[in-house]
């Protein structure tokens, strides 16, 4: 393994590290100021709500002028900088400012980690899958160490110094990495344009949005459902190192075989075992049992996320590729994260945490019901041109 592949390897670990801080605990720290469950939900999806606009304009910007590294490292120093205003804080009002402009960077960065880890697996002759996975050790490992780091110093109210702890390794990393330059071509708006009249990815990423919105929901509110039930600050940590960990086999084995299976095909499995997951969080009422369900990530998001990342790349030009990549990534952590956040923290507040999941299970069923039948479609379609 050359040194370029160590570096990317050890960047998904260490960033992904610094989400696994964040995702776990930033909710119960909100409780600890007095927000309601709504509120939470807003405060931890309004900045995908942003990363709508942000993310293809930084992907625009890295197609544009052809690097990646410098732009990664400066939406770094600036989600660093933004985090201090979050802890900062007391009113709702500037805490919701501040996690605007914390997704703003931090959200922008994530499409743009993935096409460097692309480009370097393509040219070094590995799986994209095979580099991603330390992402999902780095955040297994870190869910689970920074509850007892927290139980250390004194509850979750201390969290502001583990997370800016955890973003020295992956800004150093940054600095070793060699910058992985497209096909050179200059882009246009006039090319942005072209992808925003492609049929067949704009449908993709409309099924997208439809399948992601539950998973969303249950990014910001799952903790809070889990206390709710009678779940610890401890479990609340164990439920998303065990959902990281699930996603370690599923990237290491999934790029092997996934050849083999036509994506749309895959996506509305997918969209089943998603569906079967909800209902299921939506029944069970044992925090312990609940806990552990959230190991079915691991043939659900994991599955979605690979199969789901190489179909839009096969949709756009290679040129375009951090731009079709940044598109897909505002949808499903922008208009779905936004949605799936206010939604299901609404639906929370007035019927129960049970309903916001049975919801999630509708809507997934009928996303599988669209991928499968779209599937069907393609494959008439391709006889008919033979």
């Amino acid at each position: 393994m050359n040194k370029q592949i160590w570096t990317l390897s050890g960047l998904n670990l260490t960033y992904y590290a610094t989400s696994a801080v964040l995702m776990p605990f930033l909710p119960l720290y909100f409780g600890l100021k007095g927000y309601s469950s709504s509120q939470i939900g807003l405060l931890m999806m309004v900045g995908p709500f942003i990363a709508i606009f942000a993310q293809p304009l930084w992907g625009y910007l890295c197609d544009r002028y052809n690097t990646l590294k410098f732009i990664i490292f400066g939406l770094w120093i600036m989600t660093v900088a933004s985090s201090i205003g979050i802890f900062q804080t007391d009113a709702f009002l500037w805490a919701f400012v501040f996690m605007l402009l914390l997704y703003f960077f931090m959200l922008s960065a994530v499409p743009l980690l993935d096409s460097l880890t692309i480009k370097g697996a393509e040219q070094n002759g590995r799986s994209y899958g095979s580099i991603r996975l330390w992402g999902s050790i780095g955040f297994t490992a870190v869910a689970i160490l920074a509850g007892f780091i927290l139980e250390a110093l004194g509850g979750v109210q201390h969290i502001a110094w583990v997370y800016w702890c955890a973003w020295i390794l992956p800004l150093i990393l940054l600095l070793f990495l060699k910058d992985e330059k497209g096909s050179g071509k200059k882009i246009s708006l006039k090319a942005v344009g072209s992808i925003v009249k492609n049929r067949p990815f704009l449908w993709f990423l409309l099924l997208v949005f439809l399948l992601m919105v539950p998973h969303r929901m249950n990014d910001g509110l799952f903790v809070l459902y889990l206390k709710d039930l009678g779940g610890s600050d401890s479990m609340a940590g164990w439920g998303w190192a065990l959902a990281a960990f699930g996603e370690i086999p599923a990237f290491a084995l999934l790029g092997r075989y996934m050849h083999r299976f036509h994506e749309m095909a895959l996506l509305g499995i997918v969209a089943i075992m998603y569906t079967i997951r909800w209902l299921l969080y939506g029944l069970i009422t044992d925090p312990t049992a609940l806990m552990f369900m959230q190991l079915s990530h691991s043939v659900t998001f994991a599955v979605f996320w690979i199969v789901a990342l190489q179909y839009a790349v096969r949709l756009v030009p290679e040129e375009m590729r951090s731009t079709g990549l940044a598109l897909f990534s505002a949808v499903f952590l922008g208009l779905a994260g936004i949605t799936g956040g206010f939604v299901g923290g609404l639906i929370k507040d007035i019927w129960g945490g049970q309903w916001m999941y049975l919801l999630g299970a509708g809507m997934t069923a009928l996303a599988a019901v669209l991928f499968l039948g779209t599937h069907i479609y393609e494959q008439q379609k391709a006889k008919k041109t033979i």
